[in-house]
């Protein structure tokens, strides 16, 4: 076990039963793509609402209170619970329907739920959530459920709330507090109707982004004590973790999923490397050979999104202020700038360093006529948007999640959700990438919650090697791929056990 500074924990992770590598010679569960599988398009067309989408498909949405606050509407599941808040309870068959298309793109998920369920491993658990509320978070939610924990659920963005899934899971029993379009305020409202509930003590959290965990932190600090540990996946909410530990402030074990390799490697490069261009296409319909775009940061992010659109026949620009991701930038083939020198030529700008103010006021100024701003990291605050909220600025709404920003001598800027996450804001994600990430938090959650008195002390880990290990074997069998395995004389000679880990923890990929 490694810890934020690269120590070793107390005690060696112990590999259940259930959790072993399997080798192509052996039984393989899931081991072809399931045969029974629904139409993608459906998963896609029904995945807004009508006000989203400009598919006709989506009319299933009741339009009719669209404008009414779900805090003030009296809504209850078909078993008279009441114990959520989402916009309609109506779309739920609708929302089931997705996330049983989204099962199929997860097969680590649902051989964890099949494999482990007899036993067990999160019974007595109560965890509360805030992540993005969709298809496949709600397959990771059921999961947890199967395997014997109890959840409460909120949204960690304002807008990737899909409304039908949501409807789905409080049908299903879940208390989830979430829609799309929420206002600041009533973001606020849901993660604390998540948490500030009698008789139920939360044990353990699972975040994206630190706004739950600092929300207990400071609202309810005998609660967040008796929490046995923390899951974050953002690099935001992992910064913030960071911090509360090096201010002695962090009381629970935290376990960094961020950088596990499989969300850092999988997730965040390969699920943005497809969806920065559906978000993009999405709300402009833009072609993108020859635009020039700049990207600010080449972490793995960046680096899924500047192959993308270098892949389309874009013109890409890099910025970062880390000098080796900035030589690797030049290595892949990118021109290496600051943002002032190309601000005034681009068509796009592309956010996704997890700073504040990467985009200021000045350089919103100096962009020329429809210059696309948008972000990619998982906060708001890398677009100075707040600035742009000023009498001589017009904004106008053009669709849902774009608005024109039209300065006094008639030039204007395409923004895009606000400056918030792009792609789950205003597209999907690749299910199928989802499911590793989703399958490391299953199983980061079960180490802390089983592991024993001493192992995690209150500091922020790193998943175990051999989890991440296990993530990526899980999810082996969908492209019917076989591992080799190690004989006994070459395990000899490498040093390693046959079963892994197979690499050591300062290794890179």
């Amino acid at each position: 076990m490694e810890n934020g500074d690269g120590n070793e924990g107390t005690s060696a992770f112990h590999v259940p039963e259930w959790m072993q590598i399997q080798f192509a010679d052996q039984k393989q569960e899931f081991n072809k793509r399931p045969t029974k599988i629904g139409r993608r398009s459906l998963s896609r067309s029904i995945s807004q609402s009508s006000t989203d989408s400009y598919s006709s498909a989506a009319s299933y949405t009741d339009s009719s209170d669209d404008e009414t606050s779900p805090r003030d509407k009296q809504q209850k599941n078909s078993k008279g619970s009441s114990d959520f808040c989402v916009k309609n309870i109506k779309q739920a068959e609708f929302g089931r329907r997705e996330i049983e298309i989204a099962e199929q793109e997860m097969p680590a998920l649902m051989a964890l739920r099949k494999r482990a369920q007899g036993e067990k491993p999160l019974a007595g658990a109560k965890i509360v959530g805030c992540t993005h509320i969709t298809a496949q978070t709600a397959v990771l939610m059921e999961t947890l459920g199967a395997l014997g924990a109890q959840c409460r659920w909120a949204a960690c963005n304002i807008y990737s709330t899909l409304n039908e899934v949501a409807a789905a899971l409080a049908e299903s029993g879940f208390p989830v507090f979430a829609w799309k379009g929420e206002s600041e305020d009533d973001f606020w409202w849901c993660i604390d109707r998540c948490v500030n509930v009698e008789g139920w003590q939360p044990n353990m959290i699972l975040d994206d982004g630190g706004d739950l965990t600092h929300w207990i932190y400071k609202k309810y600090p005998n609660m967040f004590k008796k929490i046995k540990g923390i899951v974050e996946e953002s690099v935001t909410g992992v910064h913030r973790l960071y911090q509360l530990s090096k201010a002695g402030k962090l009381c629970v074990p935290a376990m960094n999923v961020n950088d596990s390799v499989t969300k850092q490697k999988f997730d965040n490069l390969y699920c943005c490397r497809e969806s920065i261009l559906d978000g993009l296409k999405r709300t402009t319909d833009m072609m993108f050979g020859g635009k020039q775009v700049v990207v600010c940061g080449y972490g793995e992010v960046g680096k899924g999104c500047c192959a993308a659109l270098k892949a389309m026949g874009s013109i890409v620009y890099v910025t970062e202020i880390d000098p080796i991701c900035a030589l690797q930038a030049c290595m892949d083939g990118f021109r290496l700038v600051k943002l002032n020198e190309v601000i005034r030529q681009v068509d796009i700008v592309i956010t996704c360093t997890g700073n504040k103010n990467v985009v200021t006021r000045e350089h919103l100024d100096r962009m020329k006529n429809s210059c696309i701003v948008c972000n990619m990291g998982h906060s708001n605050t890398e677009i100075d948007v707040a600035s742009l909220r000023t009498p001589e600025l017009t904004w106008e709404r053009v669709r849902s999640q774009v608005d024109h920003v039209i300065w006094p001598d008639g030039k204007r800027i395409v923004l895009l959700a606000e400056g918030r996450l792009l792609n789950l804001s205003c597209s999907t994600v690749p299910t199928f990438v989802l499911s590793i990430t989703a399958t490391t938090q299953a199983l980061a959650l079960i180490e802390l919650y089983n592991a024993p008195e001493g192992r995690y002390k209150q500091d922020v880990y790193l998943l175990p090697k051999k989890m991440d290990e296990y993530v990526a074997s899980l999810h082996l069998p969908t492209f019917d791929a076989h591992l080799t395995e190690l004989t006994d004389e070459q395990a000899k000679y490498l040093g390693l056990n046959k079963n892994g880990p197979f690499k050591p923890n300062y290794y890179r990929y």
